[in-house]
C-alpha cells in the first residue's frame, strides 16, 4: 500500500508541478555537484516544459551534467535535442568547461562542425527591424477565444505560441513560465486587453524615434550591436528583456492612453503602465542590455543595480528620458536615505529587495528603486570622466564592480544633495 501511495504521489507531482519548479530542483542538485541526480531532473523539467526555449535549456543543462558524470553518449543525445529545439549558442558551447570531457572526440568534432550559430545582430543601426507578427497572431487567437472560450488554452498554444517568432519563444520561456498562468492573467483583465488592441497595433509609427536612439548609441559606443526588436503580448511579467534573439518587449505593458481602463490592474501595474509614446525610451533601455556581454559576473546587489541603472542612464543619453522617470521624481529629496539603505545591502546578494520586487510596491515607496541607484552611480562616473567615450566603454565593460563604484565619486554627489 505504501509503495502504491508513493507511486501515486510521484504521478501527481509529475502532472501538476510546473517545469520551472522541477528545473529549480535540478539547479539545486547542480550547485552541490550532484550531477547524477541533476541530469534526469533536468530531463524531467524538459518533459513538462511548454515552451521550446525552456525545453532546449533543460536538455543543454542535462548534457552538461551527463558530461560531468562521465556519460558522454547521454550528453551528446541531450545536446542534439537542445540543438533541434533551437539552442544555437555555439560561442558559449565551445567555452563551457562543463563539457570539457567531450572535447576531442569524434562526436564532439562532428557536433560542433554541424552546429550553426545564426547572427542575430548587425552593427548598422539602420538595419534593425521591428518584429510585430506576434501582435497580429495574438489578436487572431484572441478573436477565436472569444468565440470558443472553453478551448482558450489550446487556441493560444496553437495559434499564438506555436506560430510565434524566436523572440516570442524566448520571452515566454524566460518571463511567462506556463500557459495556464498566461490564461489566468488575461481572464483577470477582461476589460483591459480589448481596450489596448488599437494601441498595440501602432508600434511601427514610432520606429523613426527608436532608430534615432540607435544612431546616437552608435556614436557613443562604436562597438554597439543592434538586434531585431520583437513585440509580444505577455502577461504583465516583463515590459522588456533581451535574449540571443534580440530585444523583447511586452507591448501590453507599454500601450497606455487616456481611454484604457486600469481598474483591473494592481498598484504596481498601474504605476508602471507606460504610455505608447514612451516606447522609444523602453527600447533604448533594452538596447543597452543587449550590449552588456562585456560585464563581469557578480551576484551582489551593486552589480544588479548597475546593470539596470546603466540601461536607464544610457537610455536618457540617447533617447532623452530614462524608462523609469517616476523613480527619478520619487527619489528627489530622499537621496541620502535611499543611499544609506542601499549601502547596508550593496555587497550582499539582495537584489530581490531592490529590483523586480513588484510585490513590495506601496503607495509611498515604489518597487525597483535599485534602478535609480545604479543610474546615479553611472551618471556620476560619466560626469566625472574627462573622456566621455572612454567612460561609456568603461561602464559597459565593468569587471570590478567595487573599483568602479569607488571611482565613480557617487557618494560626494549624493552627500551634496
Amino acid at each position: 500500500m505504501l509503495r502504491f501511495f508513493l507511486i501515486f504521489v510521484t504521478f501527481l507531482i509529475t502532472v501538476i508541478a510546473p517545469a520551472q519548479n522541477i528545473k529549480a530542483r535540478a539547479d539545486s542538485f547542480y550547485q552541490v555537484k550532484n550531477y547524477v541526480a541533476a541530469a534526469p531532473t533536468y530531463l524531467w523539467a524538459a518533459s513538462l516544459a511548454e515552451f521550446k526555449g525552456v525545453k532546449a535549456s533543460c536538455y543543454y543543462d542535462a548534457a552538461c551534467c551527463y558530461a560531468l558524470s562521465g556519460k558522454s553518449d547521454s550528453a551528446f543525445d541531450c545536446l542534439n535535442k537542445a540543438n533541434e529545439l533551437g539552442w544555437t549558442n555555439k560561442t558559449h558551447l565551445l567555452k563551457d568547461s562543463d563539457l570539457n570531457s567531450l572535447h576531442g572526440t569524434t562526436q564532439w568534432n562532428r557536433f560542433t562542425d554541424s552546429m550553426k550559430e545564426p547572427k542575430n545582430w548587425t552593427d548598422d543601426p539602420l538595419q534593425a527591424n521591428l518584429v510585430t507578427t506576434d501582435i497580429t497572431n495574438f489578436w487572431k487567437a484572441y478573436d477565436m477565444v472569444q468565440k470558443d472560450p472553453a478551448n482558450q488554452l489550446s487556441i493560444y498554444r496553437q495559434y499564438y505560441i506555436d506560430r510565434g517568432s524566436p523572440g516570442l519563444q524566448d520571452y515566454f520561456a524566460m518571463k511567462v513560465g506556463d500557459m495556464r498562468s498566461f490564461v489566468r492573467g488575461h481572464d483577470s483583465k477582461k476589460k483591459f486587453y480589448p481596450a489596448i488592441r488599437n494601441n498595440t497595433l501602432q508600434v511601427e509609427k514610432l520606429k523613426p524615434q527608436m532608430i534615432a536612439g540607435f544612431i546616437k548609441f552608435k556614436e557613443l559606443y562604436p562597438a554597439a550591436r543592434f538586434s531585431n526588436v520583437t513585440f509580444v503580448i505577455g502577461n504583465w511579467t516583463s515590459g522588456g528583456t533581451a535574449s540571443g534573439n534580440g530585444m523583447l518587449i511586452g507591448i501590453d505593458q507599454m500601450s497606455n492612453s487616456n481611454d484604457i481602463p486600469i481598474d483591473e490592474l494592481n498598484l504596481w501595474e498601474r504605476n508602471n503602465f507606460q504610455p505608447l509614446e514612451n516606447l522609444p525610451h523602453i527600447i533604448a533601455h533594452e538596447l543597452i542590455h543587449f550590449n552588456q556581454d562585456g560585464l563581469g559576473h557578480d551576484t551582489t546587489l551593486l552589480s544588479a543595480a548597475l546593470r539596470e541603472g546603466m540601461a536607464d542612464f544610457f537610455a536618457e543619453l540617447i533617447s532623452g528620458k530614462t524608462s523609469n522617470e517616476r523613480l527619478l521624481t520619487w527619489a528627489k529629496g530622499k537621496e541620502k536615505q535611499v543611499w544609506n539603505d542601499f549601502k547596508k545591502e550593496m555587497w550582499l546578494n539582495r537584489s530581490k529587495n531592490w529590483i523586480a520586487n513588484a510585490t513590495q510596491e506601496t503607495a509611498d515607496h515604489p518597487a525597483d528603486i535599485g534602478y535609480w541607484v545604479g543610474y546615479i552611480i553611472c551618471k556620476a562616473y560619466y560626469e566625472n570622466a574627462p573622456d566621455k567615450k572612454q567612460a561609456v566603454w568603461d561602464i559597459l565593460n565593468i569587471k570590478d564592480y567595487r573599483a568602479f563604484y569607488e571611482k565613480s565619486g557617487v557618494e560626494e554627489v549624493i552627500m551634496a544633495k
